[in-house]
């Protein structure tokens, strides 16, 4: 039995390949064409094929139990990939660039004159409840005073097909090596598709990413030391630590491999002696970063990190204190924040989204927690949030005490009728939610991944999109629009 599209039924959500009465979109005609062509017995082998060499490739992550601790698990991974037209995805690039050059700038105000909070369009509450800002960092002027180098926003689509950012991840984001991953598996499970297909690449992000790394470095050279510090193979991003370093050709590191010296430089041990270190890609959080600054318990940092960056004599990626703008509520101020420092319109708007906070908003919150999405600040994951629609009174009524209680923790946005794309399942190919983040470089120049990862949600119905809740990722195509 093959796919039969017009038995395909999104509902009343933005299906991303397949329009109402089973017609594809315009940039999707061929690949709509190919999986009609196609029985389920033949999807079910290029599935095994993919599950096949993502087990030859070792693309795992990591989930935490109670019962069972820490376990290593296959990546899923859904061989039907997500299209979007390269037209739309063009000024997709442009607002995402405006909002990461808004944010860094925002970041560097708020470790120097805190001007935006003296204009008042940013309250100075926000900044004083922060769990990210760091106190340690006020007056560093980081290279080309860039604090947020790598940012992951994730996006998604509404009913109506309007594209939305829904966060971004400041810190420490992670999931490009999946994203590149995808494509590797993708190309292994359908190599016709890419012939018939002008699909933009990503394979290049690794080149970029050493490169802007390479921008910041304190010494002119033409191979500046660059390290990938990593918390350990206990952590749930280490598969992408290792593979990101391997890619780069860089050394990957852990906190006890660096020392930083008399001179203020960090060093890293090898076995021919101590070797200074440039530029440090850290996957590890600030608190945990530097023992003399931050967390003396930590023992996974290096003793003298932060005196060593504030000297100039390494450059940390992204910086610490960049998880100041990675905070929900900060989240809600972005359009103003745009519009402050750059004067220009958001070219990607924010999701509609209610600040506890403020008293009028936080009375229509509590007046409609059965309607809406209820998210902590600094919570990832999917976790600690509640979705009004699906959670019992019960649930809801202990929400609207935590918001009563600490109403600056507490943001509040419209359940979304996320988008779908067609997933291969049991019963053949039915529509699932996804949403997307790609990834933007920031040093001398600014880039965006050509798409990004999508991420589904493989249970029937589910919008959490998780890996450690249940969901998947497919590999996502910018695509020329068919004539």
């Amino acid at each position: 039995m093959s796919v039969s599209w017009n038995e395909y039924d999104p509902g009343k959500f933005f299906d991303e390949l397949i329009k109402p009465k089973g017609k594809p979109r315009k940039y999707a005609k061929n690949l709509a064409k190919y999986l009609a062509d196609h029985s389920d017995e033949e999807l079910e082998t290029r599935k095994a094929v993919a599950e096949l060499s993502i087990k030859e490739m070792g693309i795992t992550f990591t989930v935490y139990t109670e019962e069972e601790g820490s376990i290593d698990r296959s990546w899923p991974f859904d061989i039907l990939p997500r299209m979007i037209p390269k037209s739309e995805w063009l000024q997709i690039e442009l607002g995402l660039k405006q909002r990461v050059k808004a944010l860094n700038l925002f970041i560097n105000d708020i470790y120097h004159d805190q001007k935006i909070i003296k204009d008042k369009v940013f309250p100075a509450e926000l900044l004083a409840n922060s769990v990210n800002f760091r106190k340690e960092c006020m007056g560093v002027s980081p290279p080309l005073n860039i604090w947020a180098h790598i940012c992951g926003s994730d996006l998604v689509r509404d009913s109506d097909g309007t594209m939305y950012v829904l966060e971004d991840n400041l810190r420490v984001p992670s999931g490009v090596s999946y994203m590149l991953e995808n494509r590797s598996v993708m190309k292994r499970v359908f190599p016709e598709l890419f012939e018939s297909y002008n699909i933009q690449p990503v394979d290049d992000y690794c080149s970029q990413l050493f490169d802007m790394l390479a921008s910041l470095s304190p010494r002119p050279a033409d191979y500046p030391e660059v390290v990938v510090l990593t918390p350990g193979i206990f952590n749930s991003a280490y598969f992408e630590h290792s593979y990101l370093a391997q890619q780069m050709g860089c050394e990957l590191v852990e906190g006890r491999d660096l020392l930083v010296q008399d001179d203020d430089c960090v060093y890293m041990r090898t076995v021919e002696g101590l070797q200074r270190v440039d530029v440090i890609y850290r996957r590890i959080d600030d608190l945990f970063l530097d023992p003399e600054a931050f967390n003396p318990d930590s023992m996974l940092g290096v003793p003298g990190l932060l005196r060593a960056w504030k000297k100039g004599n390494v450059a940390l990626a992204n910086a610490p204190g960049a998880g100041v703008a990675d905070d929900k509520v900060v989240y809600a101020f972005v359009p103003e924040i745009i519009k402050y420092y750059l004067g220009e319109e958001v070219l990607l708007p924010n999701v509609p989204t209610y600040r506890c906070m403020f008293q009028d908003e936080q009375d229509y919150v509590l007046q409609h927690l059965d309607e809406l999405v209820v998210k902590p600040a600094n919570e990832s994951g999917g976790y600690g949030m509640m979705i009004g629609p699906m959670a019992s009174k019960k649930e809801r009524e202990k929400f609207a005490q935590l918001i009563k209680k600490d109403p600056r923790n507490y943001i509040a946005q419209p359940t979304l009728g996320l988008s779908t794309v067609p997933t291969f399942v049991e019963h053949g190919v039915e529509p699932r939610h996804v949403d997307l983040r790609p990834f933007i470089l920031s040093g001398d120049t600014t880039s965006v991944t050509m798409g990004g990862l999508t991420r589904v949600a493989l249970r029937k119905g589910s919008l959490v999109v998780n890996s450690s809740q249940g969901g998947g990722s497919k590999d996502t195509w910018i695509v020329e629009e068919e004539a």
